[in-house]
């Protein structure tokens, strides 16, 4: 393996599969929101922080002498409170700037720095005095802050700040000292007198280099799998206006990725549905009116459909195919789609008398449903896959649809899926004739037929 290989797979073992090379827009402003709202996080964190240190600083006793000649903390809480209000201020204004996230940043370890030299002052000691201070475990708290954004830069620049800052207070004491260079190897000195163990310095030094390389590694792996989320997120969304909802919802909770040839036997009505006369009708609209009208038809037919638990399986031209009971499994299929077509004809009679008070071609809709077995499963390839049901109780439909100007009718159903509906609990507002032995084209025997509207 070259180089450039190696290099990859190590970079790929590290940091994780990348993100997408160009993000769509929507995408970078979903994540720049993120983004915002981290920041004001961090910021009421800190202002939480700094109101906690304050009443606990102004409630407990103090041990350093009465005469001190500087007390830093209440000078130091005051400044910082003021700078955190500034950025607060600006960020809700809508003016938070890289160069300004950097500022905090130094300004956060800046401020706790000077706090913990301070210290040799405040006690009258001798600057190595500072070194053993705890308060330096807050530098870890800064660093992970910085994580809210989910921008490891910024949690590397927080430890390259702490180290460098830590660096010149370790250079400080033991170079700054009028008594000499208060160096030891000797833990007990060092654990008992003003002096510097250099070991236990540079603990501290790497303790914070490798929490800053391990936060910021992770949130480079968590920035990659954000942004493939987000994209993903946001694709699956808009792919969703395509399919089916139940369709939507069977592919997202797959075990195991989908592939053609997958399918499920079950129970289910189809519905057909379909406007009369209208390829005629479409030669004389222009494309507009065309799309127009069909818009406003299945925005008619899609909720109503929706609302009865079915699912639609396709568009084709101006006729529409659903199904009840085979995206979603059902036990009153039937009954469902016999009330989404009661409810469908008034809609659809709501619409077309709007068309007309409008002046607009008003074409009928024919209904056909049949109920019996399907496949419910993925046709397709690797790359174009597409949910739907297939079978004989599919065909029957499409047929039954056809069939309703034999019978000069609006919308039938087989005798067969009537009755399974009775079953179910349909109860229809008006009886429906029955016409039994009726010859369907494309049918090879003879079907007891229902007729659900005139």
């Amino acid at each position: 393996m070259d180089m450039a290989g190696l290099s990859a797979r190590l970079r790929l073992f590290l940091l994780g599969e990348a993100g997408p090379k160009h993000l769509p827009e929507r995408v970078g402003i979903a994540i720049a929101r993120e983004q915002h709202q981290g920041e004001i996080l961090i910021i009421c964190l800190q202002v939480w922080a700094v109101t906690t240190f304050a009443v606990l600083y102004w409630l407990s006793p103090k041990t350093f002498p009465a005469d001190a000649p500087f007390r830093p903390v209440p000078w130091a809480l005051g400044l910082y409170a003021l700078f955190i209000a500034i950025r607060l201020w600006l960020i809700l204004a809508g003016w938070m700037r890289d160069w300004l996230v950097g500022l905090a940043i130094v300004v956060d370890i800046l401020v706790l720095m000077v706090t913990i030299w301070s210290f040799h002052l405040q006690y009258d000691q001798p600057p190595a005095f500072y070194l053993k201070a705890p308060t330096l475990l807050y530098v870890f708290i800064l660093i992970a802050l910085r994580a809210l954004r989910f921008e490891a830069r910024w949690v590397a620049l927080s430890g390259f700040v702490a180290v460098v800052g830590w660096s010149a207070m370790v250079a400080y004491a033991a170079l700054g000292d009028a008594r000499g260079m208060p160096v030891t190897r000797d833990y007990v000195e060092y654990m008992t007198s003003a002096t510097i163990l250099l070991g236990g310095e540079f603990d501290k030094l790497i303790s914070i280099a490798m929490v800053t390389i391990i936060l910021s590694l992770a949130l480079l792996r968590g920035r990659r799998l954000l942004e493939r989320s987000v994209s993903g997120n946001i694709v699956a969304r808009e792919l969703s206006r395509f399919v089916a909802r139940d369709v939507a919802h069977q592919i997202a909770s797959a075990d195991h990725e989908v592939h053609p040839g997958q399918g499920e036997q079950r129970e289910a009505a189809i519905l057909f549905i379909d406007l009369r006369d209208f390829t005629a009708l479409a030669r004389s609209l222009g494309p507009d009116r065309v799309m127009g009208l069909l818009g406003e038809y299945q925005m008619r037919v899609i909720p109503v459909v929706q609302r009865h638990g079915g699912s639609i399986d396709k568009f084709m031209g101006d006729g529409i195919l659903a199904s009840f009971g085979a995206a979603r499994p059902s036990t009153t299929y039937a009954a469902d789609a016999l009330r989404a077509v009661q409810d469908l004809a008034q809609e659809l009679e709501d619409w077309r008398r709007a068309r007309r008070a409008a002046g607009e071609p008003a074409p009928e809709a024919g209904f056909a449903v049949s109920s019996g077995p399907v496949i419910f499963g993925a046709v397709g390839d690797a790359s174009r896959l597409e949910y739907t049901v297939i079978g004989d109780t599919v065909n029957l439909c499409a047929k039954l649809e056809k069939h309703n100007k034999e019978e000069a009718v609006s919308a039938l159903a087989t005798r067969a899926t009537l009755e399974q509906a009775l079953a179910q609990g349909y109860r229809p507002a008006r009886m429906h004739e029955i016409r039994p032995g009726r010859q369907v084209s494309g049918v090879g025997s003879r079907v007891d037929l229902c007729v659900l509207l005139p």
